[in-house]
């Protein structure tokens, strides 16, 4: 029995955890105190409401349970029991009981779900008490919340009027309730349902009314909650079609009720009160005639505030009984019925009282102080909800009036639907507007939120709106979101709204300074003047155009925009297609066959549904495979679930029911469970989620408030001090930095200095802040450009006035009538020199510009400040040149970021030594002296650019991995956002992505690009994949039990329909692109398989000791072993690569003419690893000896590709003495090399092509960049 106990599984809840009628009891309705007050005909008496009867699923008759099987046995939820309160012998019915529950009408004990209390029940569902009346009233419904510590219950409760027999000459009407208490916000699908039991109920006997709420219940808790995504369930309750819609991502709310009431309630003003009390977490009390009105306006305003969700006592419904809640000290937000306003605002203190039925906003005294929610945000807020249809009654005026019932209610809904979506999107852009620079002051690695600085850059009269919002739970639990950066609704909505400069730049870099583009539209816009900004921005890139792209929409749903009058944009939101599966009729009587009959039609109807699905559909697919494996644990069918489970998992692993699946594999039998080891399929799945080691370590949520610190830091500590500053992240940056401030002295800093070094940077970036530029000097200027650092007024040789320096010039700022006069771009500066001029009896020290392309010397006295302009010129010229050289823009950002500090190292030291110290930041100049020639000719004819993936990681990572998709792959994709994307596998399980028609950021492994989707083979055994769309990976295979090691479809395919992949066991999987199933296993013999290729419909295979070409039947075709052709025995096969007969290539013979008549033999191409020799084969015969092409000042090979009829080779060797990443090309007819490029400072580790037309290297974490190459 223990053990049977150990293996019974808890299915999940359907739509119904209980079902109870209350009222009043017989016994009181009988006394003669009442019956004497019911023969007052107008009288009204309060009578104290009770638990008539309860009902509680599973509802299966006794007789029929054991028919069940015995592998119901151990799966149905725990047996549970239904009672009704004892009434009189006569009138006791026999009931139907479960299995194993004594029957007879004696019986009251229940099991009831946990969090339900019926002792609250009867005051909640008659929060004004229950009143026998003279006549009958109209039926009503209304919607009660119950939170414990683990759940929400969502009742709805419908009240009718039942008429009593005449207990003496004047009879009377008492009301009754039926209450329905579900897990699930089901508020409008659950009211109909009580209308269409109402219909029953109003007709029946009294006998009857149990039997037909059973029978209603029963219908309820045999339908599934939906899973979140694009599909609805439909049941037919008659007459409604009842339509239960599902939540729209696992961590959105489910939205069924109208968020458009508050709106109708409240004016947008008020609905921005509403919502800043919330967000500072007040004590809220909603009042209102309407009991209906306060769980649903409550609700809405919780819906208003997603993602971000109310930590506190959420009660939208009090009793009489429970007005003393209201005296509760911390936050909470309640509800009362309007006659207890003057009563709860007299009694307590500090409350916000919001009347819905007049829409007003109050406070129970003077001492709450509201701040108003930041003026922008609230302007847009108001100008965007008066732009809403929210009368549908206009939308009617045309059409003719509807006969059908249901097709009305479908139309109406679609109206809700699209209201709602517009609502959702408004509400949602408020928080984005209010919240969304906090995550300019957030480091990431630390988990460190600097909120001094961050309320520094709010206008003054949104200070106290700030200073409320931080110190709220709610906006703790949002900052733990953006440092654990999940992509919720708020940061899918931010990535969205982000202008198209925000996107370019990526991720937030230091330092932050305003375009020349924020400050126009500063002045543009007179509210943008009070809202300062902190705006990264990126140096201007030679040789790189940055087209004016327009937003791209990362979001799966259309978003078209209408602009009103002020210039707002209002959003209009095209809802994303939803789809409805109907659930089957429920036959009665409720015994076993009936419900065995009803899971059948289910699992049929899904299964049929499934068979219809186009190849593209996965989304609906993976809701179908839920809900049928949902269906076979009901039916006791757990093998049949799991299959169901793991095809999921590898559909869409975001609705994965993991605790799910662990708890149905830890209840299989002990034969069921070798049975499913049997399958190759479920043995993976088992060993997923039931063998991990003990419990998962918690990940690190905390968050930590910035703080300057207090005692002398060691270097280590320092680098961890700066990081969490936000000031500078690259820990060879802070190297630098500590050496500066410690000069001369002990190597450690005193908290004094750092504080002192830390009031100069902001200080310098809130001076920057203030920089206004006249229109006529901002013309002259790109749109990306930012004044880093202003001199003091200074004479000059062309004017007195201020330098100004940006990152890409220097330019005079002339005084008197403000003018622009041009000095020089760093890429023309010829010489920088620093000396003094001869003034009556004194030496100036005088800043000396000699530029390209004028004769004419600039001249500026700089006095004190000459020394260290003239080094931070010097540094960004060497920034500027080295990025010309290396075609790497990350230059001059970097001798940007050691200008800034050289300011403020000096204004921190303020010694004679300042300007040594500082100058132990000039690294690049100290880098152009001793590398004049650092870039050979050859790789800087053949190098266009480099990106850094690494950027804003505290150090470089290794690009392991990097993939090229080329544009228009997605037809969800408008034309001009379906852009080429380069996708980058970093160390530490990182994905970086470009826009290659850019090489700009565009989010923050990788092998094969189908139509819509990328591929990524994973150390972990797993192939991740990637919607090239949403950036998403929802999708997991995971039958290899090794390393991934590669993946492959046939050449010259854009849209394959089968994959090829391998692990390091040996292991080769044949996978087809539209099911994800695998069609065909191959296994390898003979040591680690790095790799695979499809050539000539054979699959060639490299081990570290052979090579072996297999049909796709895993037939052996040819075999090179190494054995057989090296001496050395420590070598071992590395990479390979197959080249075509010239005859087979029309294309290439175009681009090869002089081939024609020198046919190109196919041939097999080997590195070997600690070899500087590639080695060639002929295909015709691998016995004979191979040509050796040797690869000067190679010391290792990494990998190889083929490139038109070249082969690009990258290792590592020699260049100048030092060891760098390099590139071989190789021209394959001739076997020569032709081209030799000094790559990377650090190992060259994976090569990839775009189009043919351009070559992409990556490089090891010692420098972490990639760079791009011209194909010849």
């Amino acid at each position: 029995m223990a053990e049977e106990a150990a293996q019974r599984l808890a299915l999940p809840a359907g739509l119904l955890e209980l079902c109870a009628l209350l009222g009043a009891s017989r016994e009181s309705l009988r006394g003669p105190e009442q019956v004497a007050q019911r023969k007052a005909v107008r009288s009204l008496s309060s009578l104290d409401p009770e638990v008539l009867s309860v009902f509680v699923p599973p509802f299966v008759s006794q007789e029929d349970s054991h028919a069940a099987g015995a592998s119901c046995g151990t799966l149905s939820k725990a047996r549970r029991r239904s009672f009704r309160k004892k009434r009189e012998k006569p009138r006791a019915e026999p009931r139907k009981g479960l299995p194993g529950a004594p029957r007879g009408p004696d019986s009251e004990d229940v099991s009831i779900p946990n969090g339900v209390d019926l002792l609250a029940l009867p005051q909640l569902c008659f929060p004004g008490g229950v009143c026998v009346a003279s006549e009958p009233k109209e039926d009503c419904v209304h919607f009660l919340v119950l939170t414990d510590d683990e759940y929400c219950f969502y009742n709805g409760s419908a009240h009718w009027e039942s008429l009593q027999p005449p207990l003496s000459a004047a009879g009377g009407f008492v009301p009754f309730a039926v209450c329905v208490v579900s897990r699930s916000p089901y508020y409008s699908a659950l009211k109909d349902c009580l209308s269409c039991l109402l219909t029953h109920l109003k007709f029946c006997k009294d006998f009857e009314v149990d039997s037909h709420i059973e029978d209603f219940a029963a219908k309820l808790s045999l339908i599934p909650s939906p899973p979140p995504g694009p599909l609805h369930l439909i049941f037919n309750m008659k007459p409604l079609q009842i339509v239960f819609p599902s939540r729209a991502d696992p961590e959105s709310p489910i939205i069924d009720l109208d968020l458009h009431l508050p709106l109708l309630c409240f004016s947008a003003e008020k609905v921005l009160q509403v919502l800043t009390c919330l967000l500072t977490e007040q004590r809220v009390v909603f009042f209102s005639c309407s009991w209906a009105l306060l769980t649903l306006v409550a609700e809405c305003f919780m819906v208003y505030l997603h993602p971000l969700q109310w930590q506190h006592t959420f009660v939208p419904i009090l009793s009489r009984q429970m007005l003393d809640f209201v005296m509760a000290p911390t936050s909470f937000l309640m509800g009362c019925h309007l006659d207890h306003f003057e009563e709860v605002s007299k009694e307590a203190d500090g409350l916000i009282l919001i009347n819905i039925d007049n829409g007003s906003v109050s406070c129970s005294n003077d001492d709450v102080d509201i701040p108003d929610i930041p003026l922008l945000a609230a302007q847009t807020f108001i100008q965007r909800v008066q732009s809403l249809q929210l009368h549908r009654e206009l939308d009617l005026a045309h059409l003719c009036a509807s006969t059908d019932l249901n097709g009305e209610r479908a139309r109406r809904r679609a109206w809700q639907q699209r209201l709602n979506g517009q609502i959702q999107q408004i509400s949602l852009q408020l928080l984005v507007t209010i919240l969304r620079e906090v995550k300019n002051h957030l480091n990431y690695e630390h988990r460190v939120f600097n909120s001094e600085e961050f309320l520094k850059t709010r206008a003054p009269g949104d200070q106290q709106f700030y200073k409320q919002v931080l110190g709220t739970y709610m906006f703790h639990s949002f900052l733990k979101a953006r440092l654990s950066r999940r992509m919720d609704a708020f940061a899918q909505a931010d990535l969205n709204m982000q202008a198209e400069e925000d996107r370019i730049n990526g991720i937030p870099r230091s330092p932050r300074r305003p375009t020349i583009e924020k400050m126009v539209s500063r002045k543009l816009t007179p509210l943008q003047v009070a809202h300062r900004r902190m705006v990264v921005s990126m140096p201007n890139l030679q040789g790189i155009t940055v087209p004016d792209l327009l937003p791209r929409n990362l979001s799966l749903q259309k978003v078209d925009t209408v602009e009103y009058g002020g210039g707002t944009v209002v959003p209009r939101v095209t809802p994303q297609a939803t789809y409805t599966f109907k659930i089957p009729e429920v036959h009665f009587p409720l015994v076993s066959q009936c419900v065995q009959a009803y899971y059948a039609d289910c699992t049929s109807l899904l299964s049929r549904a499934m068979s219809f699905l186009g190849p593209d559909n996965s989304a609906l697919l993976a809701r179908y495979l839920y809900l049928r494996g949902l269906i076979h644990l009901m039916e006791g069918q757990l093998l049949g679930a799991l299959l169901d489970f793991q095809s999921l998992y590898k559909t869409d692993i975001s609705i994965f029911p993991a605790d799910l699946v662990r708890r149905t594999v830890g209840s299989l039998s002990a034969p069921q469970r070798a049975e499913a080891e049997h399958k190759p399929e479920l043995r993976r799945l088992i060993s997923e989620v039931m063998d991990t080691p003990g419990e998962a370590p918690k990940a690190d949520d905390r968050v930590k408030n910035f703080e300057l610190p207090k005692t002398h830091m060691q270097l280590d500590d320092f680098v961890k001090r700066v990081q969490e500053s936000g000031i500078v992240k690259d820990a060879s940056t802070i190297n630098r930095l500590f050496e500066a401030l410690t000069v001369g002295q002990q190597k450690q800093i005193d908290p004094e200095t750092f504080k002192e070094f830390y009031n100069c940077w902001k200080e310098a970036e809130a001076e920057a802040q203030d920089v206004s530029l006249p229109s006529s000097v901002m013309e002259h200027l790109d749109k990306n450009e930012c004044v880093y650092k202003l001199s003091s007024s200074v004479k000059t040789n062309r004017g007195v006035g201020k330098i100004a320096l940006t990152q890409k010039r220097l330019f005079l700022l002339t005084e008197g009538r403000p003018g622009y006069v041009e000095i020089s771009t760093f890429r023309n500066i010829e010489e920088v020199r620093s000396t003094t001029v001869a003034f009556l009896l004194l030496r100036i020290p005088t800043l000396k510009i000699k530029v390209a392309s004028k004769k004419e010397t600039f001249e500026a006295n700089l006095k004190t400040e000459c020394d260290l302009w003239h080094l931070m010129v010097k540094e960004m010229w060497a920034g500027r040149k080295l990025a010309d050289d290396h075609k790497d823009p990350q230059y001059v950002q970097q001798a940007l970021t050691h200008v800034l500090l050289m300011d403020a190292v000096v204004g921190t030291l303020q010694s004679p030594g300042a300007i040594y110290a500082a100058s132990k930041l000039s690294y690049f100049d100290k880098m152009k002296n001793e590398m004049p020639t650092a870039v050979p000719r050859m790789t800087s004819e053949a190098l266009k650019h480099r990106i850094n993936p690494s950027a804003g990681e505290a150090a470089p990572l290794a690009v392991d991995g990097l993939l090229y998709t080329p544009g228009h792959l997605d037809p969800a994709e408008k034309a001009g956002d379906a852009r080429p994307k380069l996708w980058c596998a970093l160390s530490q399980g990182k994905v970086a992505v470009f826009d290659a028609s850019s090489w700009t950021a565009h989010q923050h492994c990788i092998k094969v690009g189908a139509s819509k989707l990328v591929w990524a083979g994973s150390e972990d055994s797993v192939i991740y994949i990637i919607s090239a769309h949403s950036m998403s990976c929802n999708k997991q295979l995971t039958e290899h039990r090794s390393s991934i090691t590669g993946l492959a479809v046939r050449d010259r395919v854009r849209a394959p329909s089968e994959v090829y992949s391998c692990s390091a066991d040996g292991t080769v999987l044949v996978w087809n692109v539209r099911t994800l199933r695998v069609t065909s296993r191959l296994q390898v013999p003979s040591g680690r398989l790095l790799s695979l290729r499809l050539h000539d419909s054979h699959l060639w295979c490299c081990t570290s000791d052979r090579i072996v070409a297999v049909t796709t039947d895993g037939l052996l075709h040819q075999e090179l072993k190494l054995n057989e052709n090296f001496k050395d025995k420590s070598t071992s096969f590395l990479s390979f690569q197959l080249l075509p007969e010239v005859s087979q290539c029309p294309s290439v013979l175009h681009a090869w003419p002089q081939a024609a008549s020198a046919c190109i033999q196919e041939q097999l191409w080997v590195a070997c690893a600690g070899c500087d020799y590639i080695y060639i084969w002929s295909l015709r015969d691998l016995a004979q000896p191979p040509t050796r092409i040797h690869l000067q000042d190679c010391s290792a090979v990494s990998c190889l590709i083929r490139v038109k009829r070249q082969i690009w080779v990258g290792g590592t060797g020699l260049s100048q003495g030092k060891s760098k990443g390099k590139i071989y090309v190789i021209d394959a007819e001739r076997k020569m090399v032709e081209k030799e490029l000094v790559a990377h400072l650090d190992a060259v580790k994976t090569l990839c092509s775009a189009e043919d037309r351009y070559v992409l290297s990556g490089s090891g974490s010692g420098e972490g960049k990639i760079a791009i190459w011209k194909v010849e």
